[in-house]
């Protein structure tokens, strides 16, 4: 028999794709994961990694088991709501990853709602980048999070994860105060591709979009400036450094001193926002309301 708690390990570990990772979000030392993983090969009758020195990989036998992991882990989580509501309702903490924009956007209004209608819902808030909120989850150091779609994240049809679209906006552009463009109703980023630009660091999802939108203008960005606060990023292009694609939400209620902020015109890079909770888990009684209360709360802000 197959023991699933040995299923968990073996999915973090093809999710971290190292034993010190993958001890690391199970908060496991490496010699217990490669022992349970041990004992997994021996349940099964099969090498189900490939060790080198960089990290493991999986078997032909071990993305077989991978693919039942995933099934099985989210009958786990079925069964877990449908007893957690059995049990008598909605009452409980639950953990939600968030990006700060997101967080402001749609997860505090979303605890304004849930403090009126479902007051024995309590929700804890972790800020985390739009592509860290992910693993927290998957890693069950989180229960909900609320993400933007990023180069490498998981599809919509991953069956680790059960999503709900939230929002999508543009990035508009901003400009210094005076600047050539600031008259046009839009701006062609075409037009801004000799300019020094201020945007986030790489590994930022919100980089990725700048140099795709950029690419598709016919350009690469000179990143002169570079910062993932946006506030820092707007102030910068105040005083003149530069130019920058800010995500519209970010905007919203800031300082624009010194700035003029237009559409970009043609097709603009966009910021798509969804919330995801373990396959499985997306009807437990504790979720479902939290997942509809970030739902009400971000009805009407797609600017797409």
């Amino acid at each position: 028999m197959i023991d699933p708690r040995r299923l968990r390990i073996l999915r973090a570990v093809a999710d971290h794709r190292t034993v010190t990772a993958a001890a690391s979000a199970l908060y496991l030392t490496p010699s217990a994961v490669s022992q349970q993983l041990n004992a997994l090969e021996q349940e099964t009758g099969h090498a189900l990694l490939i060790r080198s020195g960089k990290g493991v990989r999986l078997t032909a036998a071990g993305e077989i088991l991978l693919a039942h992991t995933h099934a099985v882990l989210a009958q786990l989580e079925r069964a877990e709501a449908e007893l957690s509501a059995y049990a008598g309702g909605a009452a409980g903490e639950v953990t939600v990853a968030a990006f700060a924009t997101g967080i402001a956007e749609v997860v505090a209004p979303a605890i304004v709602r849930l403090a009126a209608e479902h007051p024995d819902i309590r929700v804890r808030v972790r800020d985390a980048e739009g592509d860290e909120s992910l693993p927290l989850v998957l890693d069950g150091e989180a229960d909900l999070a609320v993400a933007v779609e990023y180069r490498g994240a998981p599809r919509e049809d991953d069956r680790r994860l059960a999503r709900v679209p939230l929002y999508a906006e543009p990035f508009d552009a901003v400009l210094p105060a005076g600047h050539p463009l600031g008259a046009a109703e839009r701006v062609a980023l075409a037009e801004l591709a000799d300019s020094d630009w201020i945007g986030p660091y790489p590994g930022n999802p919100c980089h990725d979009m700048v140099l795709l939108a950029c690419e598709l203008a016919g350009f690469q960005p000179r990143l002169t400036h570079s910062s993932d606060d946006f506030r820092a990023v707007v102030a910068l292009a105040g005083a003149g450094a530069g130019v920058a694609l800010v995500p519209r939400s970010a905007l919203r209620g800031m300082e624009l001193k010194d700035t003029v902020v237009r559409p970009v015109a043609g097709p603009a890079a966009t910021r798509r926002v969804f919330a995801a909770v373990r396959r499985g888990a997306e009807a437990h009684p504790l979720f479902r309301p939290v997942l509809d209360a970030l739902a009400g709360a971000a009805a009407g802000l797609s600017t797409d």
